[in-house]
């Protein structure tokens, strides 16, 4: 299927929906169990129109999820996906190690350039932002990476990283749910429209415990869907936000597109944003408000 694009006043675009790759290939070491399944995850994806991969150095123990995302892709257009992919914390900042985590990167994906690369985390006490973000956009320049971005931010940090950085950053990824409202409540979803970015939503169906009960089942009868589409159409229907669920089951990615190319009334996503029981305002897995937030 075609998947529906949401463009910024820049002319920078992004899929509504991308495959996230956490877990893939292992938490903090690699693991190849699974290799084969993950890899035709991928691709399975990939066969049904999602263009957008979402990975990172550090998943699978340093690099073994962005080296199956490198196998699953061979045989496909590269022009034709974009790949985001994210810089490790890190202790020096130096020029020469942003250019060497990012080349390692690219070689483990296989390809010469990356469509977006983000910052992970906020940079160490005593690392000079100044300093990563020059060579973030030295790689714009070198043609090694296209765009840049942020993740789990928040707005103050957010600006301290764009003050720094002569490229625009295009996203801010964040832990963002019908029930994870942190990026609402900490004003990053206002920030985005007014500051012409994107919020990418990790967690968008909460490791698949988001609540059934209640509001979403009530909705899903009405539209004919599962509650996890209600959740999803709701997700993308806010302005400025596109998300990356994970699945490596094909079932559950053809039910997630399910939540595409539809829309829900306008009084039910009210409803949904208003009314949505246990709404949560700190993220239980990356709260946006850790030490060193930069002062307003």
């Amino acid at each position: 299927m075609d998947i529906p694009v949401k463009k910024l006043k820049s002319g920078f675009t992004l899929p509504v929906y991308g495959l996230g790759t956490y877990l893939m290939g292992g938490r903090t070491e690699p693991d190849t169990a699974n290799d084969q399944a993950e890899i035709a995850a991928i691709k399975g994806a990939l066969d049904r129109g999602v263009t957008h991969i979402d990975t990172a150095e550090v998943y699978g123990g340093r690099g073994h999820t962005e080296e199956l995302v490198g196998e699953a892709i061979k045989g496909y257009d590269r022009a034709n996906i974009f790949i985001t992919s994210k810089l490790r914390g890190f202790t020096t900042g130096t020029r020469e190690d942003i250019f060497t985590s990012c080349q390692a990167s690219l070689k483990r994906l296989g390809t010469d350039y990356l469509d977006l690369y983000l910052l992970h985390k906020y940079v160490d006490p005593g690392v000079s932002i100044e300093g990563v973000m020059s060579a973030m956009n030295d790689l714009i320049k070198e043609g090694l990476v296209r765009n840049i971005g942020v993740c789990n931010m928040t707005v103050n940090r957010f600006k301290e990283v764009q003050k720094y950085s002569e490229a625009k950053l295009v996203c801010n990824q964040v832990h963002y749910s019908v029930q994870m409202r942190e990026a609402e409540a900490r004003g990053l979803t206002k920030d985005a429209i007014e500051n012409d970015y994107f919020i990418t939503a990790w967690g968008p169906l909460e490791k698949g415990l988001l609540g059934h009960g209640g509001l979403l089942e009530e909705l899903a009868a009405n539209y004919e869907k599962t509650p996890y589409q209600i959740a999803l159409n709701w997700l993308i229907a806010q302005p400025n936000v596109i998300t990356i669920p994970k699945t490596t089951s094909v079932t559950h990615l053809e039910e997630n597109l399910g939540a595409l190319g539809w829309e829900l009334a306008p009084e039910d996503l009210r409803r949904l944003s208003d009314d949505f029981p246990g709404q949560k305002t700190v993220s239980d897995r990356v709260p946006l408000d850790y030490p060193a937030d930069v002062a307003p």
